[in-house]
């Protein structure tokens, strides 16, 4: 019974510290997510100033670069979380409450690795399903959404490029959409454009889109052969037929982790060649790039686990009281360039191919050496793994 009785109050503890590291973990992450969206969302602004669209196609395309956010935070958050409440715990003699019921220290250590797999899982889901998926979402969006602040873009006396292949100039303009003096010039072609000159003209909206009613005007159609002229008391030029400057081809880390893994196998042999590609024409990536974003959603979240062995080391204090005074700034600084390092540890992988192995290794050799390490530390004892 006794026995029995020590097991519940270690679950019982081992679950409150849980509950305080996920907590913990939920609002610094929150925190600093919104804060790193918030400054993103500034520069997202062209999306209406520049490009025309409206508050609702910037607010969900911005909502929708959360996910993207969340998961490059995951590993700073985890780290500054678990040395904060290990901290506070260790500040508080609150860590001794697992010394006199009897555990021990390579098993409160083993417990906060086995926790950190759970992280290492969130992140993998997120890098390799849900932050792809958003983050094409979010572009497909902003692409098929229309120009809802066209007008606007029109200013007086400035020529405007909006659109693709259009330019734009008018003397003046009001708000209700009435225009004079305008200039448009279309590019066709790399030999033909047109150039449209009226006096004056409007502004008007339309299911598709926008469109000018323009009056007393004059079209010139410019090719190799020369060019004709052709004047017109009232015409409508549409403005729907035309893309506006939103990117049109997608990223690599907006395409699915499927796709890219299916490419790597294909040419597993040739992923270091910086010309060779794959995929369709509007659809294609360097095999190389392929292989470091795989390398960069599926290999760093490791590090998670690397991370939870350096904060649990907050535990084992050391003997001279000297180096007290400066190891927890020591530990997080080692901790903060584990982070450094591991986010650009992709770009050691296209070197010779045994420091390629090395690197990609590199993480489980990690593991094992910081757990070495903290065996030899704690004195441990194998019946206690």
């Amino acid at each position: 019974i006794f026995i029995k009785l020590i097991i519940s109050m270690n679950k019982l503890i081992f679950r409150k510290l849980s509950l305080d590291i996920l907590a913990f973990f939920l609002l610094s992450s929150t925190a600093i997510t919104l804060i790193v969206w918030v400054i993103q969302g500034v520069n997202l602004l062209d999306i209406i100033s520049e490009q025309g669209h409206s508050i609702r196609v910037y607010l969900l395309y911005s909502i929708l670069n959360i996910p993207k956010i969340f998961s490059k935070l995951i590993i700073f958050t985890y780290f500054l979380t678990l040395f904060v409440v290990l901290n506070r715990y260790e500040e508080n003699n609150e860590i001794l409450i697992f010394w006199t019921n009897g555990i021990r220290k390579i098993s409160f250590i083993n417990f906060i690795a086995k926790l950190s797999i759970f992280f290492v899982l969130l992140q993998l889901t997120f890098n390799l399903f849900f932050v792809p998926f958003t983050q094409n979402l979010a572009q497909e969006y902003l692409k098929n959404s229309s120009i809802e602040f066209f007008p606007k873009l029109i200013q007086e006396r400035k020529f405007s490029n909006v659109m693709d292949n259009l330019t734009l100039f008018v003397e003046k303009s009001d708000d209700k959409g009435f225009l004079k003096g305008i200039y448009i010039k279309e590019k066709i072609n790399d030999n033909e454009s047109k150039i449209i000159v009226a006096s004056e003209g409007k502004l008007i909206k339309n299911k598709t889109g926008f469109s000018f009613k323009l009056l007393n005007g004059e079209i010139t159609n410019v090719n190799k052969k020369g060019s004709f002229n052709l004047g017109f008391k009232e015409t409508i030029y549409e403005l729907s037929k035309f893309d506006n400057k939103t990117r049109k081809e997608k990223k690599l880390d907006e395409t699915e982790s499927v796709f890219l893994i299916n490419c790597l196998e294909i040419f597993i042999a040739k992923r270091k060649d910086t010309k060779l590609r794959c995929g369709q024409e509007d659809y294609s990536f360097e095999i190389k790039a392929i292989y470091e974003e795989i390398f960069k959603r599926s290999i760093n979240p490791i590090y998670i686990i690397i991370l939870s062995l350096v904060s649990s080391l907050l535990i084992l204090k050391p003997k001279i009281s000297y180096f007290q005074n400066y190891f927890k700034s020591f530990l997080f600084i080692i901790g903060f360039i584990i982070i450094i390092f591991s986010e650009l540890s992709y770009k050691f992988i296209t070197s010779q191919v045994s420091i390629e192995i090395v690197f990609i290794l590199l993480p489980l050799i990690s593991i094992l050496f910081f757990y070495t390490y903290i065996l030899i530390k704690s004195k441990f004892n194998l019946t206690y793994l």
